[in-house]
């Protein structure tokens, strides 16, 4: 299922949400600017290695010492262009409205805290992982998590594969991004070498997605309740 749009206007410009989009943009445009022999290096560098902080010597011997810039460096990098457009339509359909509730700078917060989370979840599972994981889709997965407890009768056009066939459809948040967390969840348990055998961080989507579901009310302005 692809959403296409939710029937669930905000009330304010979602500026922060715009803010990150385009931050994102600009860390790809800079990617694509670098040549061939220093984008590797590049996310070596600022993707999150989990073998940089579990294996000190493989560490030193491909990007220095380990630290802790990755966990929010890699965000804000991505592998291609679906990759980018995949996170950011996502982003655009949903955030926008867990921002209004929360307001830009809570926002941003809660985006950077679920992000942590799937960076940590991810880790937690793959300590011994020498290939980078970056993409915004762990701290997108929170923007989910928590729309899917606030909103979760909203109304979303999806459009859904019928064999050969696709048909849109509007279905209620709960079964789009119900749907959405359990395929991560049955992909995660079948992907028994780990996330990133097929080049996809599951457990950095489920991390996210909960702790969306966990820390959304700490950071509401006002009221607690969220609409349908």
């Amino acid at each position: 299922m692809i959403p296409l749009r939710d029937a669930n206007p905000a009330e304010r410009p979602p500026l922060m949400t715009g803010a990150l989009i385009v931050a994102n943009l600009a860390a790809f445009v800079y990617q694509l600017s670098l040549g061939p022999g220093e984008q590797q290096p590049m996310l070596f560098r600022f993707g999150l290695v989990p073998a940089k902080l579990t294996e000190p010597d493989w560490a030193a011997a491909v990007a220095g010492t380990a630290s802790v810039l990755p966990f929010l460096t890699s965000m804000f990098l991505h592998g291609g262009i679906m990759h980018l457009v995949g996170n950011m339509w996502f982003m655009w359909i949903f955030a926008d409205n867990v921002e209004d509730r929360m307001g830009s700078f809570r926002f941003l917060a809660f985006y950077l805290l679920c992000g942590l989370s799937a960076s940590a979840a991810h880790l937690a599972l793959n300590l011994h992982s020498r290939i980078p994981t970056i993409g915004a889709s762990g701290a997108i997965a929170g923007v989910l998590g928590a729309y899917f407890l606030m909103y979760p009768k909203a109304r979303v056009l999806t459009l859904v594969p019928l064999g050969f066939f696709t048909r849109l459809i509007e279905l209620p948040a709960f079964v789009v991004l119900g749907m959405w967390i359990v395929l991560q969840t049955v992909y995660g348990l079948m992907s028994a070498t780990g996330p990133h055998a097929v080049g996809v961080a599951f457990w950095a989507h489920i991390g996210g997605f909960l702790a969306g579901m966990l820390l959304y009310r700490l950071f509401l302005r006002g009221r607690t309740r969220g609409r349908a």
